[in-house]
């Protein structure tokens, strides 16, 4: 008898079966066909693009700042990564998705990776426990280097090494347990965070506002010498791309496997950022009349850590919300640091703190039942839109947890820190003038280095310089100055040298 049945183009998925906690023996089992091989590639391709989102953020950091700091910034992002990797191996990630985590925190049962292999993961069970840790481990990784960013132009390198390590496991360890392992009280409660509202963002972006507290303000805040643009866009644009492309892997890697889950995500992840772009540039236009490139990419990077904690929960038409509220927040929230008097020199508690704090409210309100359920596995009752009214509650308590936690811990580490010999947080005001590049990496992110600008500001007048009016005028001597950093100091009237004589 012929048999009528459709044939199957796909090898049908066998139910996880093993034994032990490493999901069975490699020696006499086959590991390999309780997972679909396109889910493996799909995650393995997604951890190498929030790998790319590390250097963008030190290329965007760096551009930010002045360049006698630039490669500073870029050496703190590549070695989070590396200080945050080992940490995540050594008792991280551990501490965060073991299976007999409690509420707050997980335990030491997979203490150095022992027995993460095979079984089916906490996140979900189409990927084993090995491909989930390593793509959470480049969470933590861009989590704090987002941090690590407060550091900007007058911290010491040694001591924020030692807060990645500490700030993670004490910080970024138990926000994420609490919020994605499935035994934690966020998680338990009904929190909507698809891809680190608050573990990444919010936590990331309140311990900047604490370290920027914890180490005052730049030398010369508030005066003309800080009264500067950018020194390099073309790093922001660069770091910006980086983001935007690695953000792919962050929100639709999400899903944890290769469905329509991801693709949605994938849509509202990249809808969000070109909205938050055009929304940033268009408040600085009303104000400046220029099209800031530097406003374009800061909306964008607001869109897409706005869209965060709802790529995976929301329809398409909800990202254009997302990126005008994210971007149109973000902007308006680089004023606080005014307002409470902090140099938070690359705006990071607006764009990620800020711009965290409004995706998981959206999230609420805009949270859709059946756009989870495209993975054909979660099922959630939704947020306002579904008639879930206590979402926002949920979402608040979330949000507002998160940031406490990460801002009086992050201030306690520091304090605590900053009192042991050798940890003090504070460069010297001789490596701040000659900027931390020099003073701190003896490496330069180009290969010249301005020392006439900072010797220029201190003939001027500056009051607390290093120098005396000798090595003043012994430096004017022998480095005559041309000119001066953009925007900080007029360059110099080529007449005051003689205009129509020979040059030298």
């Amino acid at each position: 008898m012929a048999d009528d049945s459709p044939p199957q183009d796909f090898i049908p998925l066998v139910p996880y079966n093993g034994t032990g906690p490493a999901g069975g023996n490699a020696l006499t089992d086959d590991l390999n066909i309780w997972y679909q091989s396109g889910d493996i590639g799909f995650m393995i391709i997604a951890t190498a693009l929030v790998l790319l989102m590390i250097p963008g953020v030190g290329f965007f950091y760096s551009g930010l700042a002045r360049r006698k700091s630039a490669l500073s910034l870029i050496w703190l992002s590549v070695m989070a990564t590396a200080v945050t990797t080992f940490q995540w191996f050594f008792w991280g990630y551990s501490l965060t998705f073991s299976h007999t985590a409690g509420p707050f925190i997980g335990d030491l049962a997979n203490f150095g990776f022992r027995d993460v292999l095979a079984q089916p993961s906490v996140g979900s069970s189409r990927i084993p426990d090995l491909l989930f840790a390593i793509y959470q481990g480049m969470f933590s990784a861009i989590t704090v280097a987002l941090a690590a960013g407060a550091v900007a132009e007058r911290g010491r390198m040694l001591p924020c090494v030692l807060f990645m390590f500490v700030w993670s496991t004490i910080i970024y360890d138990p926000i994420a347990c609490w919020t994605w392992n499935t035994s934690g009280w966020s998680n338990k409660m009904g929190g909507l965070d698809f891809a680190g509202g608050t573990p990444v963002h919010i936590a990331s972006g309140s311990a900047a506002l604490a370290y920027s507290m914890m180490l005052g303000k730049r030398r010369g805040h508030g005066t003309h010498e800080l009264n500067y643009r950018p020194h390099n866009v073309t790093h922001i644009v660069i770091g910006t791309v980086f983001l935007w492309v690695g953000w792919f892997g962050f929100n639709a890697g999400s899903a944890l496997a290769a469905n329509m889950r991801a693709v949605m995500a994938a849509v509202v992840t990249n809808l969000a950022a070109c909205v938050g772009g055009i929304t940033w540039c268009v408040l600085d236009y009303r104000l400046e009349r220029k099209w800031s490139t530097v406003g374009f990419c800061s909306g964008v990077v607001a869109g897409l850590v706005a869209i965060t904690p709802g790529s995976g929960f929301v329809p398409a038409w909800a990202a254009v919300i997302y990126g005008i509220l994210g971007a149109g927040f973000a902007n308006y929230g680089t004023k606080l640091k005014f307002i409470l008097r902090i140099d938070d020199a690359l705006d990071i508690f607006a764009v990620h703190g800020i711009g965290g704090l409004v995706g998981n409210i959206c999230t609420a309100f805009f949270a859709a039942d059946y756009i989870a359920h495209l993975d054909n596995v979660a099922v959630i009752p939704g947020g306002w839109i579904n008639q879930h009214w206590v979402q926002l509650p949920i979402q608040l308590a979330d949000s507002f947890t998160g940031g406490a936690y990460s801002f009086v811990g992050t201030t306690l580490i520091l304090f605590t820190m900053n009192l042991i010999p050798g940890l003090h947080l504070r460069a010297s005001e001789e490596a701040e003038i000659l900027g931390i590049d020099d003073a701190e990496i003896g490496e330069f992110a180009y290969d010249y280095v301005e020392l006439t600008r900072e010797v220029l500001n201190d003939v001027d007048g500056e009051t607390g310089s290093v120098f005396s009016a000798a090595d003043r005028n012994s430096a004017i001597r022998d480095y005559p100055p041309v000119g001066r950093e953009k925007n900080a100091i007029h360059m110099m009237d080529p007449r005051m040298y003689g205009a129509g004589q020979s040059s030298q």
